[in-house]
């Protein structure tokens, strides 16, 4: 009977001790089973040294009700009298639920956490084969399994061990399971095991003696027959055997599984035999390997059946996987590794996510598996399947920087430990944190974090996954860089091989030039220097993530060097998170942008600035544009500041089109490539129209003054008057003007014809700034008319020659600069030609669609290929542009949408207005975005227009990165470009020719 206020004082020690609920606790110490303990004092203690008390009172509970009435005594005895075994018993509990339950199950294993001899403290495969012994059937099997994992369990949580002894002992635990379940297979199938050799060759952590409480055990099958046996048949009877080894590990039963036995790193995967002979994999692997097979490689490792046929399959494959870097594609392939990794994980469990996440426990396996993959041929201590075995060797070779590694142990053990305690909870498969209070309140306190543990637990995880995110990517730069430095005495630093050969495996295709790249940079003691080896290393990582990372790294030289005495520049790549990141998309993603930034380098500001990136507008610009032309003292000064602005917001345009193509880490790549070309065809388009405003009046104050003798417009023609401009686009105009009341018209006319000249002339006076190129060839007669005409001149001709082809290139007049009274009436008077009153007539009809085919047999250039010429190929611009048009001049007249000169806004009128069904008009604006897109992409790569894909391949990569390919998927991206446009051409078969 509880003495009045006892309850109250015990209620109060067991919240002391950790318990979250003292009131069932009371009720449960009550109980007869256990009076022998519950005036112990040291019980609650011991319970309240656990990682849950509550739990771990519940299972003592439990298997003291398991007890036998007879052995009950002794339990509570030995309990009671040995503290190691208390701890051990109670810590178990503590964590365990899954381990509880086999207790209950099986009361007497109890017995097997009161031995406490140096033995036990580490035992090994011999040590853990003689646990399992006496299993002879897959049941015995499991529940000697547990008995075993009993004991690695409780040196776990009472710290006996640390979390890689843990580990070694689960992967040595695991190799004794699989000889106990190859040699019940063959008791099983004596004449399967008589015809055959077998090995078993464990991969992944199990190979690496790194494994989890609960995890697939990766294997590989090696068989070959007995001396006297026929080959195909020895390898069926060991497929069989392999197979039964299999179902006997991972198979249900009344005691549940021990853990899956995956094969399927094995050649082909799930797609290839189970078991191949030596030379069947050695002939795999030197012809079909990817570079993730060499990659699993490093940590195989023989560990059951046959031990000369398991060390014979190690030291041939062994060769091989030193060799991996060498081969080809070695660095896509390892890019587009990590990107798996990160893309396959549902983004409601990226931040739960204790492996896969960032800055999980694979970043760090990654990092220190290509370091190994990238050095190792060249030196034999870096021949590790353990992780931190393997992290050691880097830093003890200077393969890593030495305080790097270290930090990197230390948040590698943590994550680990937070994955065993997990997975050691009920035994199950998972790399997730929990959500819930209790069970991340468990995890904190068996990770010895016992004030306030959620809050702890969450502050140390967070820490550790941001030393990972930090330094996994700086892993491999750093020492690049104290390769090139002075380092304190006792450092070591990378020979300069070894620096070549890991610029080399990271896509560099000169490393020579880029250490000295790096030494130019770098090396030194003034505060310049210090602040380049903080940067980069993160900037050698992006670099290394385009298609061309010595051109990335080249051109932040170049950059660096122009810019290096100024105060500001290095200072703001350090401080402002954006702009470094940015800098090494722009620098790295092609010629143009990289050209535009170099000729003055100081535009480096605008990617610092988050508001850097965004298109001025045209009235701003205009306004600039006019203001530095008006302080200069003569035309053709007035256009190189116009022009240097051009050049500027070509830079910014540029910028912001390739980072929101490429995205950052903060920000992933926009999702609407639409919406990136109307950006683009807006920008250069208003850039270029402030600077022809700019050349207009620079011509006209320098002979005139303020005003010129005849009213004078220009008249945006083609993509210009489209808002639809590309990068390497040509200005096209018309140039119409308009004598002033009492000047003659002749004087009138050659004013207009000096100031086009001299517009011209201006724009492509040669300067460091690209010039603008002004065509007219659309004027009425072409190359033969006059230049500019009176806007009446214009009437008449219109009136009385216009061909059907010119009312259909004036669908995208538009004024964009000069007098707008007069660009207005312009526009009044061709209206009623591009948009013909009750449409086109059929005769003009036929007339556009003959010119369209002609246009397609004959404009072509020799030996381009039609399916991937962008402008004139099938489904390309061309295409997509005529057919739109034919739908302005035959309905424009009766469906205001349709007057406009943009080809995508035309288009989605014509879909509201039903004439194009929405899948039809989905296919066609599909198709000429991209290839306006691959034109832009052209231009930003070669720094000069294209219409078709590049074909040198590292400027074809870059192509596909801008259009968000993954690199090795060109031949995707150009599969795909054919079919978009190929179902585009189908829908201009339809609605163009009538089809």
């Amino acid at each position: 009977m509880t003495v009045p206020g006892r309850r109250s004082s015990t209620f109060s020690r067991l919240l002391r001790h950790g318990f979250t609920d003292p009131s069932a606790a009371e009720r449960l110490l009550d109980l007869p089973e256990l009076a022998a303990l519950r005036d112990d004092p040291v019980l609650l203690d011991a319970l309240g040294a656990t990682a849950d008390p509550d739990l771990a009172l519940r299972g003592l509970v439990r298997l003291a009700e398991a007890q036998p009435e007879t052995e009950r005594g002794t339990f509570t005895t030995t309990l009671l009298s040995a503290k190691p075994f208390r701890d051990r018993l109670l810590g178990v509990l503590g964590a365990s639920e899954a381990l509880a339950d086999h207790l209950v199950r099986h009361p007497k294993d109890w017995e097997t956490l009161v031995t406490y001899e140096a033995v036990d403290l580490h035992p090994g495969v011999t040590e853990f084969e003689h646990g399992l012994a006496e299993a002879t059937d897959p049941v015995a099997l499991r529940v000697a399994y547990r008995r075993c994992l009993l004991g690695i369990a409780a040196r776990d949580v009472c710290g006996t061990t640390d979390v890689a002894q843990t580990a070694a002992e689960l992967a040595d635990l695991a190799t004794a399971t699989l000889r106990a379940a190859l040699a019940l297979a063959r008791a099983a199938e004596p004449a399967d095991a008589a015809q055959c050799r077998l090995s078993v060759i464990a991969m992944g952590k199990c190979g690496g003696h790194e494994l989890n409480y609960v995890s697939d055990v990766d294997v590989i099958f090696v068989g070959e027959p007995a001396e006297g046996a026929d080959e195909a048949k020895a390898l069926q009877a060991a497929t069989r055997l392999a197979s039964h080894l299999m179902r006997i590990c991972s198979e249900t039963t009344v005691e549940g599984t021990i853990w899956p036995v995956d094969a399927n790193l094995r050649p082909e995967g799930r797609n290839g035999p189970l078991v191949r002979t030596l030379s069947s994999h050695l002939a795999y692997y030197q012809r079909w390997a990817k570079i993730w097979e060499f990659q699993a490689l490093l940590k195989a490792r023989p560990v059951a059946g046959d031990p000369e046929l398991g060390s014979a399959y190690v030291d041939a494959v062994s060769p091989m996987v030193w060799q991996a870097a060498e081969r080809e594609n070695f660095v896509t392939d390892v890019q587009a590794m990590r990107r798996r990794v990160v893309d396959n994980i549902p983004v409601d469990r990226v931040d739960r996510e204790l492996k896969l996440g960032p800055g999980g426990l694979r970043d760090v396996e990654f990092a220190v598996q290509l370091l190994q993959l990238v050095h190792g041929r060249s030196d034999a201590t870096l021949h590790s399947g353990s992780t931190l075995d393997a992290l050691a060797a880097l830093a003890a070779g200077g393969y890593v920087g030495r305080a790097d590694a270290a930090q990197l142990d230390e948040a590698y053990r943590f994550l680990r430990a937070m994955e065993h305690r997990i997975q050691l909870y009920r035994l199950r498969r998972t790399h997730l944190v929990p959500e819930g209070e209790e069970d991340l309140r468990r995890l904190g306190r068996s990770l010895g974090l016992r004030t306030d543990p959620v809050a702890a637990l969450n502050k140390e995880w967070k820490r550790h996954a941001s030393v990972v995110r930090r330094l996994h990517e700086k892993l491999f730069y750093r020492p690049l860089l104290d390769a090139v430095a002075q380092l304190a005495p006792g450092e070591t630093r990378l020979s300069t091989k070894a620096a070549g050969q890991r610029l080399e495996a990271l896509g560099y295709a000169d490393p020579a030039a880029a250490l000295r790249h790096l030494e130019a940079l770098a090396s030194g003691v003034s505060r310049k220097a210090a602040i380049q080896r903080t940067l980069l290393p993160v900037l050698l990582g992006w670099f290394a993530d385009s298609a061309d990372p010595d051109a990335g790294l080249l051109g932040f030289r170049r950059v660096s060097d122009a810019l290096g005495k100024t105060p500001w520049y290095l200072r703001l790549l350090r401080d402002e998170g954006a702009a470094a990141e940015n800098l090494a998309r722009v620098l790295s993603a092609g010629r143009l942008a990289p050209d535009l930034l170099l000729r003055a380098p100081e535009a480096v500001a605008i990617l610092g600035d988050p508001e850097g990136l965004k298109p001025r507008g045209r009235d701003h610009l205009e306004q600039e544009v006019l203001a530095a032309v008006g302080r200069a003292d003569d035309a053709e000064q007035a256009v190189a500041a116009a022009r240097g602005v051009r050049r500027r917001e070509l830079f910014r345009t540029a910028a912001a089109d390739l980072i929101d193509s490429y995205g950052t880490e903060d920000s992933p790549r926009t999702s609407d490539p639409g919406a990136l070309v109307d950006r683009v065809g807006e920008a250069v388009t208003d850039l270029n129209a402030a600077t022809i405003a700019g050349a207009l009046r620079a011509a006209v104050r320098a002979e005139w003054g303020d005003e010129l003798p005849t009213r004078f417009a220009v008249i945006g023609m083609g993509r210009f008057g489209g808002h639809e401009l590309g990068y390497g686009s040509d200005a096209d105009v018309l140039f119409v003007h308009e004598p002033r009341e009492g000047v003659d018209e002749q004087e009138a006319a050659r004013a207009a014809a000096r100031v086009v000249t001299e517009m011209r002339r201006l724009l492509q006076v040669p300067t460091t700034d690209p010039p603008l190129l002004i065509d007219a060839d659309l004027r009425p007669e072409g190359r033969s008319g006059p230049l500019v005409r009176t806007l009446a001149s214009y009437g008449a001709y219109y009136r009385r020659w216009s061909l059907t082809w010119e009312s259909q290139a004036l669908l995208r007049a538009a004024p964009i600069a000069g007098d707008p009274d007069l660009g207005r009436r312009f526009i009044e008077l061709i209206d009623p030609l591009r948009y013909p009153a009750e449409g086109l007539g059929e005769d003009a009809v036929r007339e556009i669609r003959r010119l369209k085919a002609r246009m397609e047999s004959e404009r072509l250039p020799r030996g381009a290929d039609p399916t991937l010429h962008a402008k004139l190929g099938r489904g390309g611009l061309s295409d997509v542009e005529w057919t739109v048009q034919l739908l302005q001049m035959r309905h424009g007249w009766a469906e205001p949408g349709l007057r406009t000169t943009r080809t995508r806004a035309a288009l989605f009128a014509a879909h509201a207005a039903g004439l194009i069904p929405t899948e039809e008009a989905q296919t066609l604006d599909e198709a000429w975005v991209l290839a306006t897109r691959v034109r832009n992409a052209v231009m930003l790569v070669r720094g000069r227009p294209g219409d078709t894909f590049p074909s040198e391949p590292r400027e074809l990569a870059a192509v596909g990165r801008y259009l968000g390919y993954a690199p090795g998927h060109v031949g995707e991206m150009v599969d795909d470009y054919r079919r978009i446009t190929r179902r585009a051409r189908a829908v201009v078969d339809e609605l163009f020719y009538g089809a």
